[in-house]
């Protein structure tokens, strides 16, 4: 019996001694490593790194800095909701259509909502333009700051009910007058965005953001609900192995669109042919296109002569982005920035991505217009 009571004694010091063991290892196999969790409280995360960029203004007072945390609280907002569209029955149609004539999801509706909410309560804007309102939304002086921002709260939503990656586009530009908010200050060039960026919602939540001095992306980290700097200073591959874009509509395209596109599949000079990759959802396919290189293309068509995407939520900001990542965005016509948008749902159409790739269409461009005076004098 003493010896039973004595081996169970031995039996209990041994554990207590392993488990002693295992805490001075800093508890690695009960998954607690200190030492990594406290590292982790030294990431960059987006507040910190905006802060970081507030610093080197001595003149800043911090209202963009606030104006981003509220477009960031929007984002994660959003991508909660995406992430549960399925069970919230967010899914399908909200049974009205948007000023664009297209069908809104209910996610639309919400995200729109959501969006709208946070820029008007940040106390930071003074009018909105969403590719969902029909009229840009003007802030009632008490809640008025001296910034406009443009957005399409969920792009690439017609993806939401087959789980495919949607996202957020934003810009924004500096009143002329907060007191006085016009359309005038929202329809402005896209020389003139102070910020752009974009949210992707997809296998992880990623905000991707340009303050004018590089782009740098962000991933949200679902434990500590922060987005956390994981990709800095993105720079587009000068040249790339990827063409996106709608084949479908290759019967209307016009002849220098068609040409390039030939030249993808069927290079001349020996190369092998790109691939081509395209989902649909422009925030998704731009993204691609920033990390991987090559380009995207959304041209003017017989279809839609002045082009489908929204000058103010599509076009000038992902133009911004793609610029400050050393890639080029051009219209068929002219640099994309330059655009001057007459009305808020103004269309153009777009090529954008990898600086090379950019000069190729571009060339085209500029060989068919040379051809067409050439025939003109004739």
């Amino acid at each position: 019996m003493h010896s039973t009571a004595y081996c169970t004694t031995l039996l209990l010091l041994g554990l207590f001694s392993l488990f002693l063991f295992l805490i001075h290892r800093k508890g690695k196999f009960f998954g607690m490593d200190h030492a990594a969790e406290a590292q982790r409280t030294d990431l960059m995360t987006i507040t910190r790194h905006v802060l970081n960029e507030q610093s080197k203004h001595p003149e800043a007072h911090g209202d963009f800095t606030i104006l981003l945390n509220h477009i960031v609280l929007g984002c994660k907002f959003v991508c909660n909701a995406v992430q549960k569209a399925g069970l919230a029955k967010l899914l399908g149609l909200a049974g009205v259509t948007n000023v664009q004539g297209e069908a809104q999801k209910k996610l639309d509706v919400l995200a729109n909502e959501v969006f709208v909410k946070a820029l008007i309560s940040s106390g930071r804007t003074c009018i909105l333009a969403s590719e969902e309102n029909e009229e840009a939304i003007v802030v009632e002086p008490l809640k008025r700051g001296r910034y406009c921002v443009v957005f399409d709260p969920l792009d690439g939503s017609s993806n939401i009910d087959c789980s495919v990656s949607v996202g957020t586009i934003f810009g924004i530009f500096m009143a002329k007058d907060k007191e006085n908010p016009t359309l005038d200050d929202v329809l402005q060039s896209g020389k003139n965005l102070l910020a752009a960026g974009y949210c992707l919602y997809g296998s992880s939540c990623m905000l991707v953001l340009s303050t004018g001095n590089g782009v740098n992306g962000f991933t949200l980290d679902p434990s500590i609900g922060e987005f956390i700097l994981t990709h800095p200073d993105i720079k587009v591959p000068s040249k790339g192995k990827i063409y996106s874009t709608n084949e479908g509509n290759a019967k209307y395209w016009d002849e220098p669109t068609a040409k390039y596109v030939e030249s993808c599949k069927f290079p001349k000079d020996g190369s092998l042919p790109k691939s081509l990759r395209y989902i649909g959802s422009m925030v998704a396919d731009v993204h691609r296109t920033l990390l991987y290189g090559g380009i995207f293309l959304y041209p003017a068509d017989k279809k839609s002569p002045n082009g489908k995407l929204r000058v103010l939520y599509e076009v000038l900001p992902m133009s911004y982005v793609m610029e400050q990542a050393g890639g080029q965005a051009f219209t068929g016509n002219q640099r994309a920035l330059e655009l001057l948008p007459t009305k808020i749902h103004d269309r153009s159409p777009i090529f954008l991505g990898s600086y090379d790739d950019i000069e190729e269409i571009k060339a085209l461009y500029a060989a068919t217009e040379a051809t067409k005076a050439h025939n003109a004098q004739d």
